[in-house]
């Protein structure tokens, strides 16, 4: 599980629950005062039926499998790939290419296994890099597929919430004959505001920025592992390879990583 995206949501939402008690001298009162029926099935029900116009149906009977993303952090990551990709290519070095053959039956990745064995396969470099730069491309058009998913219904559900306020306004103006409770009722109208607003800022939309996130890490791994599968399949030193993959990442992780290798050549000398 990803801890930021639970934790993002325990903390905006818990915060959301507390300043309402502060509000309301924490009486019980003050938090069912929020709550609206009405108010929510609009916003729930309009905002996905929105979204269900905006898009094709097979995105969206995807968007269980989208919303994953946000909350389950892949187990590769651009660190992992480097070692991995050094390995094959010191194997590629000692036995030929024809070495790694056994090692791409057992990969569960399928990118870097059709990459690997389009190489092992004698495919021409530029040809290779055609294709997984062409997968890398599609695999960023679906990611990128579902950030709109969570962008729009960021987008719809404050307009939706507008709306409820309006259609709660007019409800109050014509039916509420007492000018006592005129207030309450403008009050109440205004709930459909507060919870669009709130699903937008609190759910929606950060969850659209954590799948581009998401999609960043991603392609950043496709990328090394592009880089990698070419310089292997170019007879590149694993040095080399292991220096052209360093370059990808940022001056602390390359750090930590170049810290990393010393100590254990260190432990190694001993």
């Amino acid at each position: 599980m990803d801890i930021s995206t639970i934790t993002g949501l325990c903390v905006g939402w818990g915060s959301l629950l507390l300043a309402i008690l502060f509000e309301g001298h924490f009486q019980l009162q003050a938090v069912l005062g929020f709550v609206n029926p009405a108010a929510f099935v609009l916003i729930a029900g309009g905002t996905a039926g929105a979204v269900i116009l905006s898009f094709p149906m097979e995105v969206i009977t995807n968007i269980p499998n989208i919303l994953k993303k946000a909350f389950i952090q892949e187990k590769q990551n651009a660190a992992d790939t480097i070692p991995l990709m050094v390995g094959f290519a010191n194997k590629a070095r000692r036995e030929g290419l024809l070495g790694l053959e056994e090692d791409i039956a057992n990969l569960t990745d399928p990118f870097l296994k059709k990459g690997l064995q389009l190489v092992v396969d004698g495919t021409d470099m530029e040809m290779v890099r055609n294709i997984l730069e062409a997968d890398l491309v599609s695999l960023q058009q679906r990611h990128k597929t579902g950030e709109m998913v969570f962008g729009n219904l960021g987008g719809f559900s404050p307009t939706l919430g507008i709306i409820g306020t309006v259609a709660g306004l007019v409800h109050a103006l014509y039916t509420v004959t007492d000018p006592s409770k005129i207030a309450e009722a403008i009050a109440v109208a205004f709930i459909a505001t507060f919870y669009g607003i709130a699903f937008a800022n609190l759910i929606f939309l950060p969850i659209s920025n954590k799948l581009k996130v998401r999609s960043e890490e991603e392609a950043l791994v496709r990328e090394l592992m592009i880089e990698g599968i070419l310089s292997i399949s170019s007879g590149d030193n694993p040095r080399i390879v292991e220096e052209k993959l360093k370059a990808y990442m940022p001056p602390k992780v390359k750090a930590q990583m170049e810290a990393a290798a010393a100590a254990a050549q260190g432990g190694e000398r001993k």
